[in-house]
């Protein structure tokens, strides 16, 4: 954005919001439902951030399964998100008395992907289940209604359909962003309109014979009965001190 990362300086603020960008993106493999996304530096803020906001919008219930790639912070923004300070109680017993600990919810259940590329290629797909047990894991697989194995398939097949959604995000293009602002405007925009406007084929219902009946996200997770027209979502009233830009 800007320019290109190997051209910024990390010293310098006005750089801090050019070179390479992500989009921090949490999606309901089973819905197609985009819940929250953070645009910005891949880093722990944003990270932090976005499983602050997913917790928020999810009213803190625990998923059947959490999975992302093996970004290291993923592990410690989960943990910050949803355990709870425990202070033993005092045994009465000499010496120093056992300080607060952070435990996790027992359903908690979170594993990551790891692919091994090489030239350019995935060679090698691992898994690794870092909060729960394996068997917990398998478990929730077994009644998952969209896949049988830990993947990120999901969000990446939603990040191309968001790119061609998105010109900005198109790979090797001049129409890359050249201001922070009107590309956080324009992600948030695509990524949230995707929930209501734009009908999915996977979740259509019917068949060839009747005929099918196209659902988008939004409704196939019953945030809605019909598909909304653009001009539909970008009127809807707004709740006092709500943020446009978190409108999913």
């Amino acid at each position: 954005m800007g320019k290109k990362q190997k051209h910024c300086d990390p010293d310098d603020p006005r750089d801090q919001r050019c070179g390479d960008h992500w989009d921090h993106v949490a999606l309901d493999p089973e819905h197609r439902l985009v819940v929250s996304v953070i645009p910005g530096k891949r880093d722990a803020a944003n990270t932090h951030a976005l499983v602050r906001d997913f917790k928020r919008r999810t009213e803190g219930r625990l998923m059947n399964l959490m999975t992302s790639d093996e970004y290291p912070v993923y592990e410690e923004a989960i943990r910050d998100a949803y355990a709870a300070t425990v202070i033993p109680p005092r045994t009465g017993k000499p010496g120093r008395p056992r300080g607060p600990r952070q435990v996790l919810p027992e359903g908690l259940r979170y594993a990551t992907v790891h692919k091994t590329r090489q030239q350019g290629r995935v060679v090698k797909v691992e898994t690794r289940v870092v909060f729960g047990t394996v068997a917990a894991v398998l478990a929730a697989l077994a009644v998952s209604l969209v896949s049988k194995v830990v993947n990120t398939v999901f969000v990446e097949r939603h990040n191309g359909t968001d790119r061609n959604r998105n010109s900005r995000k198109v790979r090797k293009s001049y129409a890359f962003s050249k201001d922070w602002e009107m590309h956080e405007a324009v992600t948030y925009f695509t990524a949230y309109s995707y929930n209501f406007c734009w009908p999915v084929r996977t979740l259509r219902e019917g068949n060839r014979v009747n005929g099918y009946s196209q659902r988008t996200p939004a409704m196939a997770s019953g945030l809605t009965d019909h598909v909304w027209p653009l001009g539909e979502w970008l009127t809807f009233p707004m709740r006092p001190g709500q943020r446009t830009a978190r409108v999913a």
